[in-house]
């Protein structure tokens, strides 16, 4: 079911104090989105002998929820009505990175904590922004922001640490059009994390 984006920026601009996005009701379904990101490994990943557990992301609550952030402008935050995630944002990147370090066939091992691998690493994510950002513009652009660290579980050092920003405007401003962007863009982010992943534990060999 394909739901409308639930803000026209014109209006929501002009209308002073506005605090959530227009339109929508309690009587009105929500449209569950659940985006499949596909990440083909890339061969030219390094090897590495390192298994490497991916721990659950963090991020501000709003963000660590089902609701699709938007910012309309540069200070506030809001959300799409009548939308939602089938998953968190931060259970959306963990199961796409774990999934993508499993398919590429480069480490010894990979899961997250529950699935009883302790690992050489424990790759930690922060999501600083998961959202559509309109910046001044007519149409959004779905912002991804994390810091990702690589840790050593031995001694808990880090082995490695690198923030990602990926951008990847959207066809337009209906809901589905905003959600294929977010899809986009976490295949992006995806993809450089796992690239930068097995780099970092190749170069800083860890004691398994």
């Amino acid at each position: 079911m394909k739901a409308p984006l639930i803000l026209i920026l014109g209006a929501a601009l002009a209308l002073a104090g506005c605090s959530s996005l227009l339109g929508g009701g309690a009587d009105r379904p929500t449209a569950i989105y659940s985006p499949q990101v596909q990440v083909v490994p890339d061969p030219g990943w390094p090897s590495t002998p390192a298994s490497i557990v991916v721990a659950k992301p963090s991020a501000a609550r709003v963000l660590d929820s089902s609701r699709i952030a938007v910012r309309p402008t540069p200070d506030e935050l809001q959300v799409y009505q009548g939308a939602a995630w089938a998953q968190s944002a931060t259970a959306m990147l963990q199961d796409a990175v774990v999934r993508t370090l499993e398919d590429s066939g480069k480490t010894t091992g990979a899961g997250t904590a529950e699935s009883g691998i302790r690992g050489t690493y424990k790759l930690m994510l922060h999501i600083r922004h998961f959202e559509a950002d309109y910046a001044g513009g007519q149409v959004p652009s779905v912002v991804l922001v994390v810091n990702a660290k690589l840790v050593q579980n031995q001694d808990q050092s880090v082995a490695a640490s690198r923030t990602f920003n990926v951008t990847q405007p959207a066809a337009g401003t209906g809901t589905a059009q905003v959600v294929q962007a977010f899809d986009q863009a976490l295949a992006q982010l995806t993809s450089q994390i796992v690239g930068w992943t097995l780099a970092s534990a190749q170069a800083q060999p860890a004691t398994p």
